[in-house]
């Protein structure tokens, strides 16, 4: 019998990335309110119709591929304890992959409660719910745990000073996850990623602004000189790791930095972006202060426990993305 997988966030940029590959062997449905990262709380980044309306073909683009690939989207709260208890206690999952979160650093210094309340409320009901029952618990993190990255590339073993709300509580998330394996024997592995791009973000992640501003002929807008470094990730690659988790033993209890493993500066994501876009307007504005300086993740950890193999390069993976972003313009406008 096929293992099921329950993705809390399941309609979101990662969720149903992982959702599609993962239904391929194993029985998968997802969870999700559709109310984080949803045209709603997109409607504000931009003064154009047209690409509010781009945004919604994106969001039903998602659902539609969900459908196609036989997947069950569940659309409940997960901030309702009582509600998710009774779904997952119906379903049984043997595997959950907690996505559920406010997905962007300066919203969660903007609106710490509703931050709290859609990623550690979310993640404290799904954990009492299934912690009975479920084999291994998956949850997401992020590479602003650390906090400002005090050498040339971060291990899973070094200390986390995470700045500001959003970095604070995936932290904290970090935290209680790792205190149900310690009373309730809740098998887990916490996964780091960083700077991630690809199809169907409408997160406002670094890469998708650019393209979407290039393709708008709005200013590309970068924050200092340019020259600070990011772990940049391919969605694919992501994907990837997420399958290796599940497969391996070796993966639980476990912390792993899931990127590609080798950061590359702004101005390189400026100078791809220019040599697929012409006419570009770029101007740089003071760095957000709450940001921390960051730059390579060490995934040598995940390539020896589980053997992780990133495959896209920035070079590779953002030409793709920026390829399906001028498809999926040109068909829908």
């Amino acid at each position: 019998m096929k293992k099921k997988i329950c993705i809390i966030g399941g309609a979101g940029f990662i969720g149903h990335n992982i959702a599609i590959k993962l239904s391929k062997v194993y029985d998968v449905f997802c969870i999700d309110s559709l109310m984080v990262n949803n045209l709603i709380s997109v409607l504000g980044n931009f003064d154009s119709l047209k690409f509010k309306q781009f945004n919604k073909k994106i969001l039903e683009e998602r659902i539609d591929l969900l459908e196609n690939n036989n997947i069950k989207l569940v659309v409940a709260d997960a901030r309702d304890y009582h509600l998710v208890s009774k779904i997952l206690e119906q379903e049984k999952p043997n595997i959950i992959i907690h996505l559920a979160a406010v997905s962007h650093a300066n919203r969660s210094n903007k609106d710490p409660y509703n931050t709290f309340d859609h990623s550690l409320r979310t993640l404290e009901n799904v954990l009492d719910a299934s912690r009975d029952f479920v084999e291994h618990f998956i949850y997401f993190s992020s590479s602003m745990v650390y906090g400002d990255f005090k050498k040339k590339a971060v291990t899973e073993e070094d200390h986390c000073n995470p700045l500001g709300i959003y970095g604070t509580l995936k932290y904290c998330g970090e935290k209680i996850v790792q205190a149900y394996q310690q009373v309730f024997n809740l098998q887990y592995t916490i996964v780091r990623p960083s700077a991630l791009y690809g199809e169907r973000c409408i997160s406002r992640r670094v890469g998708q602004i650019f393209i979407e501003n290039a393709l708008n002929k709005s200013d590309i807008v970068i924050e200092g000189d340019g020259e600070e470094e990011l772990d940049f990730t391919y969605i694919e690659d992501l994907v990837q790791g997420v399958e290796k988790i599940i497969e391996s033993p070796l993966s639980k209890n476990q912390t792993f930095n899931i990127t590609f493993g080798s950061s590359q500066s702004i101005n390189n994501l400026k100078e791809i972006l220019k040599n697929n876009f012409t006419n570009l307007k770029i101007i740089n504005k003071k760095r957000d202060k709450l940001m921390p300086l960051r730059g390579t993740l060490s995934i040598e950890k995940a390539k020896k426990l589980i053997g992780y193999q990133p495959k896209f390069d920035l070079e590779t993976g953002y030409k793709i993305y920026i390829d399906w972003y001028k498809s999926f313009w040109s068909k829908n406008f």
